[in-house]
């Protein structure tokens, strides 16, 4: 294997570590971000819980002022009943008393309904705040846990860069260019094994000619169906060597 095949080898391989990085960034935040989340959740709910009292607070004032204008009504009503002079008059005065009183009745249930929502809703944003508090403890442990793992997982990313930096200072800049063009597309699997004759890429078997060229690795050579760099992994070499 040539040493520019050897470079491209070693990059795709400092490449794969670089990229590792994210999702273990991610495992080692998944607790905290569970709990953050949770909290947020909790946070939210409160909100709406408060937004629901006031709306049933309005509510509640509206069936209060309702009343008051029945009790005003019912009030007039009875007075009123003092100058009824006909059968029919005293009739249609009673029919309005007894409408008056099944409203006020309907609006008193209300009002001792919305009281209890309330409650409820009350009750629940104390506990939904009590559970913050608590769950604000565990963050506090969670956060300084993460901190630290981040920390050692983030100088290990910089010693990562630091070998891929120091790789590519020594590697032809035609050569690096090449493997970029090829990377945007094939991510890491811009240089892959040969294995049985085939690309371990796009797994289609490689003509005698290109095979013969990646065993001799003597220059770079790319698979005539992907267009990615072919190598023969050291194991594979002895063997061909043998047959």
């Amino acid at each position: 294997m040539n040493a520019y095949l050897k470079q491209l080898v070693e990059l795709v391989d400092i490449d794969k570590k670089i990229d590792s990085f994210e999702p273990r960034i991610e495992q080692i935040r998944a607790e905290l971000d569970g709990k953050l989340n949770a909290q947020k959740d909790l946070e939210a709910k409160i909100e709406k819980h408060n937004e629901d009292l006031q709306d049933n607070e309005l509510k509640k004032r509206k069936n209060e002022l309702h009343l008051t204008e029945l009790n005003d009504k019912l009030k007039s009503l009875s007075e009123k009943s003092g100058a009824v002079k006909t059968e029919k008059e005293m009739k249609a005065l009673q029919l309005e008393e007894e409408i008056a009183k099944e409203q006020i009745d309907f609006a008193n249930d209300e009002i001792e309904r919305f009281d209890k929502i309330g409650e409820l809703k009350t009750t629940e944003i104390e506990a939904f705040k009590k559970e913050i508090e608590e769950m604000q403890e565990e963050i506090a442990d969670v956060q300084k846990e993460t901190d630290v793992q981040l920390e050692t997982l983030d100088k290990e990313r910089m010693n990562v860069f630091g070998d891929k930096q120091t790789l590519m200072s020594a590697m032809s800049q035609n050569i690096i260019v090449f493997y970029e063009k090829i990377r945007r597309w094939a991510g890491n699997t811009t240089v892959v094994p040969v294995k049985k004759q085939a690309c371990y890429g796009c797994y289609m078997r490689i003509n005698d000619h290109t095979y013969a060229n990646v065993i001799k690795g003597e220059e770079i050579t790319t698979c005539p169906h992907c267009g990615r760099i072919l190598y023969l992994e050291p194991q594979n070499e002895e063997e061909s060597a043998e047959s």
